[in-house]
C-alpha cells in the first residue's frame, strides 16, 4: 500500500517554519554523534541507483531516539528534572532516556510493552544504571503508553514523550540536518521509518525548508500502518492490533503534531511485509556486515520497493537505518525470510504419484536450479507430498511459472511462496509415523552444497530401495545436512553398504536414534 500525499499537492511548507529555528538549537550533540552518511555498493547496484545509508544505527544506543529523548530532557526546568521523568516506550527510546537521565543527574521511570526484546530491556537498565527503573506492561507501545498516563497522573513525574512533542521532534530532526550537510550534490529522496513519526516530520521540516525540491518518503510495515491509514482519512486513526516483528514502530496511534506535520510534508507512505524487511535486514549485512533490528531496515525496504518502479535509475536515493538493536534469536527467522523477501526463493507443494522412479523424474524436472529445502515422507500408497525451495532469479511471477511447468507434467502442485501458514509452520510439520515406512533405515548425510549433488546421489541408488523421508534446508553452508529415510529390502544389505561406501558422502546411521524410533518409526 503505498499513499501519496493526499493533496497530490507540493508539501505546504508553512507548519515548517518553527521547525527550522527548534532544530538549528537543538542540544543533542553532549550525548549523540554526528553519524556517517554512507556508500552502499551492493544496493546500489541492485536498485540502478546511487544509495547512501544515514547510519544512526552507529549512535552509542544503536538508535537515533536519544537525539530527541536528550534534546527535551536537557531543555526541561530544575524544578521539572527533580520530579523524575517519566517515558513510555517500545525500547530505543527508553535507552535515549535511560542515558539522558543518568547524564543529566534525574530519575526515570520507563514503561515498556513485555514484548520489548530481553536485550533492549537489559541497555535501558544498562545505560541508566540506578537512575532508571523499567515497569513492564502491555504487548504495545501504546499498551504501555496508556500505563504511563496512569502513572503521570498519580506520580506527578515529567512525562518524556517518544514523538509527539515539539523538542523531541526537533532532536530527530538534526538527522536530516546532517543528510544535507554531507551531500549537498543533487539528492531525489530520503527514505525515513515511521512509529509514532517524530523522525520523519522532524526530517522532512528541515529538508523541506531548506530543500523542498528533495522527496522526504515515510516507510511503515503493512500490519502497523498508522500514519499511511491517518494520511488517508485526512485524521488521525487508530488501529485497533499492530504487529510485534518490527517493535520499534508497533504504534496503534500516531502523534497529532507529527501527523500534522507528515500529512503536509511527506511526499508518500510506502508500506512493506516482513519479507521484504527480513530480505533489507540481509541488503545491509552484505554491504556493511552490520545487523539492523527490523525497525531499522524499513527505510532500506522502502527504497527497494520506490527504486523498482520505473524512471529512477541513477538517482540518489538516501535511506536512514534507525537501529540496530536486534535480538539474536530473530536472526534464525530473518534469515529464513529473507530469500523469500527477494523473491529469491520459491516455496511449493507438489504431488507425486508413489511408484517407482517419479520421484527421480520429479528430481529431473529440476534441472540446474538450486534445492533450498526439501521435505517429504512417505504417507499412503496412492501419492506422495513434497514440499521444496528452489533458488530463483528475483522474478515476482517465476514461482507461478515454476508451479505451472510442473503441473504440465503431471505433478499436482500448490505455489506456497506467499503463504503464511506455509512459510512460518507446515514447512516443519511434514512428516510422521507411516504404516508403510517398513524396512526403513534413517541416515543423515553431508552434500557438497553445489548443483547436482542430490541426483549423483540418486543416480547410485538401486531402484528397488525407495525413499521414504528426505528432509534438506540449505544454510549457505559448505555442506548440506541432509535426513534421508530409505526402504532397503534386508536381502540387499549388502549391497547397500557398498552403495554408502562408493557414494563418499560422510553419513551416519540414525536408525536406532530414540528420537526418531519415537516419532517417525513404523510399528513392529
Amino acid at each position: 500500500m503505498n499513499t501519496p500525499n493526499p493533496l497530490n499537492a507540493s508539501p505546504d511548507l508553512s507548519v515548517a517554519d518553527d521547525y527550522l529555528r527548534r532544530i538549528l538549537r537543538s542540544r543533542v550533540y553532549d550525548v549523540a554523534r554526528e553519524t556517517e552518511l554512507e556508500f552502499a555498493p551492493r544496493l546500489s547496484s541492485r536498485c540502478q541507483a546511487k544509495v547512501f545509508l544515514k547510519r544512526e544505527d552507529n549512535q552509542p544506543v544503536f538508535s537515533f531516539k536519544l537525539r530527541g529523548a536528550y534534546n527535551k530532557m536537557v531543555g526541561l526546568s530544575s524544578e521539572e528534572r527533580a520530579r523524575g521523568v517519566l517515558a513510555a516506550s517500545a525500547g530505543n527510546h527508553a535507552q535515549g532516556v535511560a542515558l539522558a537521565a543518568r547524564r543529566l543527574g534525574c530519575r526515570a521511570v520507563i514503561v515498556m510493552p513485555v514484548t520489548t526484546p530481553q536485550m533492549k530491556i537489559d541497555a535501558v537498565r544498562s545505560h541508566g544504571g540506578d537512575a532508571v527503573h523499567v515497569v513492564l506492561h502491555g504487548d504495545s507501545y501504546s499498551d504501555a503508553y496508556a500505563q504511563a498516563q496512569q502513572l503521570l497522573a498519580s506520580e506527578g513525574y515529567t512525562f518524556v514523550h517518544p514523538f509527539d512533542d515539539p523538542e523531541v521532534i526537533a532532536g530527530q530532526g538534526t538527522v536530516g540536518m546532517e543528510i544535507l550537510r554531507q551531500h549537498t550534490d543533487d539528492l531525489h529522496a530520503v527514505f525515513v521509518p515511521i512509529g509514532g513519526g517524530g523522525l520523519a516530520a522532524g526530517v522532512a521540516a528541515y529538508i523541506k525548508s531548506l530543500r523542498p525540491e528533495v522527496r522526504v518518503i515515510g516507510v511503515q510495515t503493512h500490519d502497523s500502518c498508522a500514519m499511511a491509514q491517518s494520511i488517508r482519512a485526512g485524521e488521525v486513526v487508530s488501529l485497533p492490533d499492530v504487529g510485534l516483528f518490527s517493535d520499534g514502530t508497533a504504534v496503534k496511534r500516531v502523534g497529532d503534531e507529527t501527523f500534522r506535520l507528515c500529512r503536509a510534508l511527506l511526499d508518500e507512505v510506502i508500506c512493506v511485509d516482513t519479507d521484504e524487511l527480513c530480505a533489507a535486514i540481509k541488503d545491509v549485512f552484505a554491504d556493511t556486515r552490520s545487523l539492523l533490528e527490523p525497525a531499522g531496515a524499513l527505510s532500506i525496504a522502502g527504497l527497494k520497493a520506490y527504486a523498482a518502479r520505473s524512471g529512477h535509475a541513477g538517482e540518489t536515493l538516501v535511506a536512514i537505518t534507525s537501529g540496530a538493536n536486534l535480538n539474536f534469536d530473530r536472526m534464525r527467522f530473518v534469515a529464513e525470510r529473507a530469500e523469500t523477501g527477494e523473491q529469491r526463493e520459491a516455496l511449493l507443494a507438489v504431488s507425486i504419484p508413489e511408484e517407482r522412479g517419479s520421484f527421480r523424474r520429479f528430481c529431473g524436472l529440476l534441472g540446474g536450479r538450486n534445492i533450498t529445502e526439501f521435505n517429504y515422507r512417505i504417507s499412503d500408497a496412492r501419492s506422495a507430498h513434497i514440499f521444496v525451495g528452489l533458488q530463483t532469479s528475483g522474478r515476482s511471477d517465476e514461482s507461478s511459472i515454476i508451479a505451472r511447468a510442473f503441473a504440465s507434467e503431471g505433478f499436482a502442485t500448490l505455489d506456497l511462496t506467499h503463504d503464511e501458514l506455509a512459510k512460518l509452520h507446515l514447512r516443519h510439520m511434514i512428516g510422521g509415523k507411516s504404516a508403510l515406512a517398513r524396512d526403513e533405515r534413517l541416515f543423515r548425510f553431508d552434500f557438497p552444497e553445489r548443483p547436482g549433488a542430490l541426483m549423483t546421489f540418486l543416480a547410485a541408488m538401486h531402484p528397488d530401495w525407495n525413499i521414504s523421508l528426505f528432509n534438506y534446508r540449505n544454510h549457505g553452508a559448505d555442506y548440506g545436512r541432509i535426513l534421508v529415510g530409505l526402504q532397503v529390502p534386508p536381502s540387499d544389505q549388502s549391497q547397500f553398504e557398498a552403495f554408502l561406501r562408493g557414494l563418499g558422502y560422510p553419513h551416519s546411521d540414525e536408525t536406532a536414534n530414540p528420537a526418531y524410533r519415537l516419532l517417525l518409526a513404523a510399528q513392529p
